[in-house]
């Protein structure tokens, strides 16, 4: 009996049709454990390195988590692994809501998909029952419209469903997969969905899930839900900390109506400046009437205790569920102070299926085209004159790729201005990897954000952040307070970290942490975050929150007690560091090397290269990897992956170069940081060739 996982993936030749249910090797879990961990295990073995996003051989993998369908609270994320169109890179959006779960009790923990179908389909998956079904009358239908229909089709009105919009279906590389209250929007998935031709997938399953060990799991629950209460009842207080880290979740921004922290700590337009006196008294009592009328009820994932999404209508908008930093995401792109305007773009915005954090930058720099004369009269003809009015016309313009506009901007910020011969990074600016990020520009160099920035394989910010506070407390009676009940820490000698850190001065940015302190604090933080993704845990309940339910300490309780398992934290470090490697070579496969590791140019005013390059050096020398970015050989092998090192040599890719070994230089000069220090990090950057715009 297998216990946790089904023991069986689903593959599905869409050229052909044919079904197989094929069990799945036992050594797989002890070797990667679930989810991304054998993703990228599957991907690194059968899709080959020359093989592109819309390539017949690229492979669609719909996961579940190795927990998720157990009692595990938040163990609910369904991951979505392929070749991104937007990076050349793998890609692994996920989203919570109820599909993984569902699909786990059809008997299955992921569904394989290759090659393209010849029209346009639907998989239903019901237990042993799964069929490619015609989709042709759903073609043009939104993602979000289409998951109701196909319910009243099969007749099956618990059946969750995965679909994409017009998005998906016209390939725009920022395409997401909708389903119940989440999107699986990172990297485009949805647009290789709708190039292998597939609509949907539904499925319902009444199949049970096995525990190892059912009354010491439920031992560890019951501790688990003790602390969740507790962090409900005594939330961190916010003097140091923004809002949405105080409670444990992910994030509570449904809830949370003072959006201080985010809409002056923001960039707004296209992520160019900061609005540092926007949160007034005004402002706070219109955006509470607006968000309390539009939100209807709160709502949850699979078995989590808390409610971090909500279901939406602000005046005439149908209904919708959104979530996180959607809610402001649109607003900030068009400059507009209205949250009502938010309110009703999303929901076209998610029945075309796009993703939330890219799609409004994207608009955003489509506008700063027109302002200065790249996109013409003719190409913007039709288009009203009102910023709102705009960002609807060209959300439309982009889901269809109608016109040169909406061609273009469905390629995303860099690929539009690739296509259009623009020099890189003057309108493209805040991209990372050729993907958009988070809308932010700060003053100072921060070591911990530089490494995360740069390093991590998920290419978005929100998944890399942590259990580490953002910023150090300015009062040391509030550090101390802090560390007194803070178990989460992987080494005592953390909190010592914290303590030393201040807003100013020589324990301050850039040069502290230092390169050392930083390699460990953001190698926890990345380890977490590789956790949650192979058991399938939601962010907010683990590797994303401060203070949350899980961490490194209790983890393996529910993993062994789940599996069967007999794991410490020595053995599900390896095994995650297992996946990591794995997946860093996979990318090195793809082309990926230290070049392409750096943030963008303006995300912060001040920057220190020779530093940078020193704190880079040094993090891939703690990681085992060599300075082009590529585990070593060493490394590798006391991972058991020398089956990779043979692979990576026989590719040339890892070579034997003495200019690959890390030679640490500690006279790297501070003295060009000393005019700074006083300055702070909230300064934000705003190039020269935009300090004339409106209120520049």
């Amino acid at each position: 009996m297998r216990y946790a996982e089904s023991g069986y993936n689903l593959e599905i030749d869409l050229a052909t049709g044919n079904i197989e249910k094929v069990e799945t090797d036992p050594k797989l879990m002890e070797l990667h454990l679930g989810g991304l961990g054998t993703d990228v295990k599957i991907h690194y073995d059968r899709v080959p390195p020359e093989t592109q996003a819309f390539d017949p051989e690229n492979l669609l993998i719909f996961s579940a988590g190795l927990l998720c369908g157990t009692p595990t609270f938040s163990a609910n994320r369904m991951l979505v692994t392929t070749i991104s169109p937007q990076t050349g890179l793998l890609c692994y959006p996920m989203a919570g809501g109820f599909w993984a779960s569902e699909l786990k009790y059809a008997g299955y923990d992921k569904v394989i998909m290759r090659n393209k179908s010849p029209k346009l389909v639907y998989i239903y998956i019901n237990n042993d029952k799964v069929e490619i079904r015609d989709a042709t009358h759903l073609k043009g239908k939104g993602a979000l419209e289409v998951q109701d229909l196909i319910r009243e089709e099969l007749n099956e009105p618990d059946a969750q469903v995965s679909a994409i919009g017009l998005a998906g279906e016209n390939r725009c590389f920022v395409a997401s997969i909708e389903q119940s209250k989440s999107s699986a929007s990172r990297g485009g998935a949805g647009a290789v969905m709708g190039d292998k031709n597939v609509k949907a997938i539904a499925v319902r399953g009444t199949k049970d899930i096995y525990l190892a060990d059912g009354p010491e799991f439920m031992k560890q629950l019951k501790i688990l839900a003790d602390w969740i209460d507790h962090r409900n009842h005594n939330p961190l207080p916010n003097k140091n900390i923004m809002t949405i880290h105080c409670g444990v979740g992910s994030p509570q921004a449904m809830k949370v109506i003072d959006e201080s922290w985010h809409t002056q700590g923001f960039a707004w337009g296209n992520s160019r400046r900061r609005r540092k006196t926007f949160w007034n008294d005004e402002i706070n009592k219109q955006w509470t009437e607006v968000q309390e009328k539009a939100t209807k009820r709160f709502i949850s994932c699979f078995n989590c205790p808390q409610q971090c999404g909500a279901l939406i209508t602000h005046e005439d908008t149908p209904r919708y569920m959104a979530k996180c930093f959607s809610k402001l995401s649109y607003m900030f792109a068009a400059e507009i102070d209205e949250q009502g305007f938010n309110w009703k773009i999303l929901e076209p915005a998610f029945q075309y299926g796009f993703d939330s954090f890219s799609t409004p930058q994207i608009l955003a720099m489509g506008v700063e085209l027109r302002k200065d004369g790249i996109f013409t009269d003719e190409d913007w003809e039709g288009c009203p004159s009102d910023i709102a009015g705009t960002f609807f016309w060209l959300l439309d313009k982009m889901a269809r790729r109608e016109g040169r506009v909406g061609d273009l901007l469905a390629d995303g910020c860099y690929g539009a201005c690739q296509r259009l011969g623009l020099p890189e990074g003057k309108y493209d600016h805040n991209n990372i990897k050729k993907h958009e990020q988070m809308c932010v520009k700060l003053g100072m160099m921060d070591p911990l954000y530089y490494l995360m920035y740069s390093t991590n394989e998920k290419v978005s910010i929100t998944q890399m952040e942590g259990n580490w506070p953002q910023e150090p407390f300015r009062e040391m009676t509030d550090r101390e307070e802090f560390v007194k009940d803070w178990p989460h820490l992987p080494d005592e000698k953390f909190k010592k970290y914290f303590l030393d850190w201040e807003l100013r001065g020589e324990f301050a940015n850039p040069f502290y942490p230092t390169k050392e302190i930083s390699a460990e604090l953001v190698d926890w933080m990345e380890l977490l975050h590789n956790i949650d993704d192979a058991l399938g845990i939601c962010c907010g309940m683990g590797s994303f929150c401060l203070k949350p339910a899980y961490h490194i300490h209790n983890y393996c309780n529910f993993i062994n007690a789940a599996t069967g398992l007999n794991l410490d934290e020595a053995g599900l470090r390896k095994i995650v560091n297992r996946s990591r490697n794995l997946h860093r070579a996979l990318q090195n496969r793809r082309g990926l090397r230290r070049k392409d590791e750096a943030p963008p140019k303006d995300h912060w005013k001040h920057r220190f290269p020779e530093y940078e390059y020193e704190l880079l050096s040094y993090y891939y020398n703690f990681k085992g990897w060599n300075m082009d970015a590529i585990p070593t050989r060493k490394r590798l092998e006391e991972l058991d992956l020398g089956y990779v090192a043979d692979d990576l040599e026989k590719r040339g890719i890892l070579k034997d170069d003495p200019d690959l070994i890390y030679v640490p230089n500690d006279n790297v000069s501070r003295e060009e940081s000393s005019i700074y220090l006083q300055d702070g990090q909230s300064d934000f950057y705003i190039p020269d060739d935009h300090v004339s715009r409106k209120e520049g």
